[in-house]
């Protein structure tokens, strides 16, 4: 099991994918390093785009080899095939951002390069180790997180007064919520809104309901699954009880469950269970809704978790300038350089309110005030007073929870089954495995 972290801990200071292109005779190396990613430039949200932008700019006017930023779609990003084909064409990204959830597609396929030999130990030390740890292999760092992004529950205010609602009326157990969610569903509206498509983010969203209700996808020593167990099976009941009942949708709006603009600022649900970033997604594109945040309820005889989102930036082992682009990695986020704490600083607390992964940069936004109130706040001291970072899992096992989840949540299957058929599915993939630890 990965260490979990918590508010004190916080506050404490694709199988095998293509090698890359052969280097032919004695070519130069190409003077430019490829940056792919969803934020920018030309994003939706203009702020983290900006980021991106001056990250790239700040590294052009001091060395001889630039950065050329790719934005990619988010949802072709995170759910769509671009990248994948593009390392199977051996034309992948130099350097690029990859979640704990994809991380062992790259690793095992030989693509991640080591970061170990450009990062102080220092350094390395100031990460928060449960962030950093599902990033690591044999010891060694092969990316950087970028940010902190816990889970929790949106509501609307507006929805809320017009029905009468007073903070005591918010929900804190499972079955509040489900009750909640009917009473503010009508012709118009969800009462509650979870992903429903099938993809990395939605099995990461569903691991908080999981944990909470004491599930496991796998067995302490990672031998065998636990998945198919009463525990699981009360997960996968509750989701697909959202739907059974008519208080959440089968299709969500937007780019998916992670999109707040779309769906809970729009009018579509009054409530939503999405990450940290929706607080810089609001103020910049729907700044007049009025919401609140409270941490997600928990099951019967269940005890409360987050899921902490992380996206990491990694360097193309394959690259032909593979140290150029471990080193820009290391220069963007792992660095001593007052520079590189406030560039994460702005980051962390400006461009996408997430929680900064290095204690020297919580240090400093402490200190600037971006914790002190408001939804950050809540989410400082409520949301994140026991937490879990997202698995890294192989696609295969990805795979075999969406399937399950996918039928339970949206096909009507029997949780017991499809949970017992998802386990079967990972007992035989774990027989035969041959990779990096699974965390």
């Amino acid at each position: 099991m990965t260490g979990s972290v918590g508010r004190r801990a916080f506050l404490g200071g694709m199988g095998a994918l293509a090698a890359g292109p052969a280097l032919v005779g004695c070519a130069p190396k190409p003077r430019e390093l490829s940056l792919w990613n969803f934020y920018g430039p030309g994003g939706q949200q203009k702020s983290q785009s900006d980021w991106f932008v001056q990250l790239a700019e700040e590294w052009n006017d001091t060395h001889d080899i630039k950065i050329r930023l790719r934005y990619v779609p988010n949802k072709d990003y995170k759910s769509g095939p671009t990248l994948q084909t593009s390392f199977s064409a051996g034309a992948g990204p130099d350097v690029f951002l990859l979640s704990p959830g994809d991380f062992l597609r790259y690793y095992n396929g030989g693509v991640l390069a080591d970061l170990t030999p450009h990062l102080d130990p220092a350094v390395r030390a100031d990460f928060l180790p449960q962030v950093l740890e599902t990033r690591l292999v044999d010891d060694r760092v092969f990316g950087l997180p970028m940010e902190i992004e816990p889970l929790a529950l949106y509501y609307s205010e507006e929805i809320f007064e017009q029905q009468h609602l007073a903070e005591g009326d918010l929900p804190r157990t499972w079955d509040q919520l489900l009750s909640l969610a009917q009473r503010l569903t009508n012709r118009d509206r969800f009462g509650l809104l979870l992903e429903t498509n099938p993809g990395y983010y939605e099995n990461f969203t569903f691991y908080q309901s999981m944990w909470m209700a004491g599930g496991e996808v796998f067995s302490p020593d990672h031998r065998s699954a636990a998945f198919d167990s009463p525990q699981v099976h009360q997960a996968l009941r509750f989701w697909q009880e959202t739907v059974n009942l008519g208080a959440a949708p089968r299709r969500v709006r937007g780019t998916g469950g992670n999109d707040t603009i779309s769906n809970i600022a729009d009018g579509y649900c009054a409530m939503q269970h999405a990450g940290i970033w929706a607080i810089a997604e609001i103020a910049e594109q729907a700044p007049d809704f009025r919401y609140g945040v409270i941490p997600l309820p928990t099951p019967p005889g269940g005890a409360y978790t987050t899921a902490l989102g992380s996206w990491a930036m990694v360097a193309n082992g394959k690259s032909e300038n593979a140290d150029a682009a471990a080193e820009f990695v290391v220069w963007a986020l792992g660095s001593t350089d007052p520079e590189c704490i406030e560039r994460m600083r702005r980051w962390n607390t400006v461009a996408k309110t997430n929680l900064p992964p290095r204690y020297s940069v919580q240090q400093v936004a402490e200190q600037r005030g971006a914790f002190a109130d408001g939804a950050m706040r809540v989410f400082a001291d409520e949301v994140m007073a026991e937490a879990r970072p997202e698995p890294r899992y192989p696609p295969e096992i990805y795979r075999a929870v969406s399937d399950a989840l996918q039928s339970c949540h949206l096909g009507g299957g029997d949780p017991a089954e499809a949970a017992g058929a998802a386990a079967e599915q990972i007992n035989t993939f774990l027989s035969t495995y041959d990779g990096a630890q699974i965390n």
